[in-house]
């Protein structure tokens, strides 16, 4: 009698463990990231330009500190492209369990050259920006400003010899205020934090264009080439500019 009881109550707890993991890290995120999408009222152009199977390197610009930008741009490639995008994160979310689990769950990986070209040679599409933390944690006053690309996401590209979908990102800038960036140069040498004016977003207005796909014509070996890796990057970095400046003029006051 207590064999059978076992087995039937070991799997009714599995399924609810599993229906628990579902609400918590699926279905609530999903019914979470609809509301800010309403709440930004977001607007996306340019879907079509999304590769809708095999690799592909989705570079944005990034802005705003809190990291909404990465988390809402996973779910519209989710939605209307229908691909489930490796979104390249800081490494702090993998410091600890606590923060490693769910994000994992989420879909984010640690930000690392391995990890990216793994994902896209296993045919993913991946989300990473070129930026780093310089891009989000830039104060406002600099405000769509491109910060310096690092040339990492040009030689996953090359590696995996796939193409590259710049990204332009508006409103996140507006969303979340900050007055300053602060840099640590003794106790975390190199960390870079900010210094925000706020914690809950202000609803500006927010635009997601995907730019067209870029192929590169260089065969892998090319990474070793640093000041290509840098013309191709720089290159990219003026495209994208030229595209926010672009999406700024004809927006007027319509994202405040």
């Amino acid at each position: 009698m207590k064999n059978f009881l076992k087995k039937p109550n070991e799997k009714i707890f599995g399924l609810r463990s599993l229906d628990r993991d579902t609400l918590i890290f699926r279905v609530l995120p999903r019914f979470l990231l609809e509301i800010m999408r309403k709440y930004f009222r977001l607007e996306v152009v340019g879907v079509e330009n999304i590769p809708r199977r095999g690799a592909v390197v989705l570079a944005p610009n990034h802005s705003g500190y809190s990291g909404f930008d990465a988390i809402l741009l996973g779910h519209i490639v989710q939605q209307e492209a229908k691909r489930v995008p490796r979104v390249l994160t800081h490494h702090f979310w993998f410091l600890t369990e606590t923060t490693a689990i769910p994000a994992n769950k989420m879909g984010f990986t640690e930000a690392t050259y391995e990890n990216g070209v793994n994902a896209l040679k296993k045919g993913n599409a991946i989300v990473l920006f070129p930026e780093g933390e310089q891009g989000n944690f830039k104060p406002t006053s600099e405000r769509y400003q491109l910060q310096e690309f690092k040339r990492g996401f040009v030689r996953m590209a090359l590696e995996a010899q796939c193409p590259i979908v710049p990204v332009v990102v508006l409103g996140a800038e507006e969303t979340h205020i900050n007055l300053k960036k602060l840099k640590f140069t003794k106790f975390l040498k190199g960390t870079v934090i900010p210094l925000p004016l706020n914690v809950i977003p202000l609803p500006a207005k927010w635009r997601i264009r995907f730019l067209e796909p870029i192929h590169l014509p260089y065969k892998p070996e090319a990474i070793n080439d640093s000041e290509l890796m840098n013309e191709i990057a720089q290159d990219i970095q003026e495209k994208m500019q030229t595209a926010i400046e672009e999406e700024l003029q004809k927006r007027g006051h319509a994202f405040l």
